[in-house]
C-alpha cells in the first residue's frame, strides 16, 4: 500500500500531509520574502540618500524606533534612561 493518495479535491496526500496545500503556503511565503527583500533594498537606498545629504543614519534608525512606540512607553523609557545616566554620573 502506498503512502501517496489523492484527496477528493485532487491534491496529493503524503503521510497525512496535504502536499498541494503545503506547497501553496510555501510559495506564498517565498513571494513575500522576495517582496521583503526588495523593500529592504529600497529602505537601504533611502538611508544612503539621507546619509549623502548629511544626516546620521543611526539617529534616523533611533527616531524610527521611537516613532513606533506608544507615547507612554517612550516616555517611560526616556525617564529610565535619564535615571540611569544620572546614576552613573553622565549628567
Amino acid at each position: 500500500m502506498s503512502d501517496e493518495n489523492q484527496n477528493s479535491d485532487g491534491g496529493n496526500n503524503v503521510g497525512g500531509i496535504a502536499g498541494d496545500h503545503l506547497r501553496s503556503f510555501i510559495e506564498r511565503i517565498e513571494r513575500l520574502e522576495e517582496e521583503k527583500k526588495a523593500i529592504s533594498e529600497d529602505i537601504k537606498e533611502i538611508k544612503n540618500e539621507a546619509k549623502g545629504t548629511g544626516f546620521d543614519v543611526k539617529i534616523i534608525n533611533k527616531l524610527l524606533s521611537l516613532r513606533k512606540m506608544e507615547d507612554h512607553d517612550r516616555l517611560e523609557q526616556e525617564e529610565i534612561l535619564e535615571l540611569y545616566k544620572r546614576a552613573i554620573g553622565m549628567e
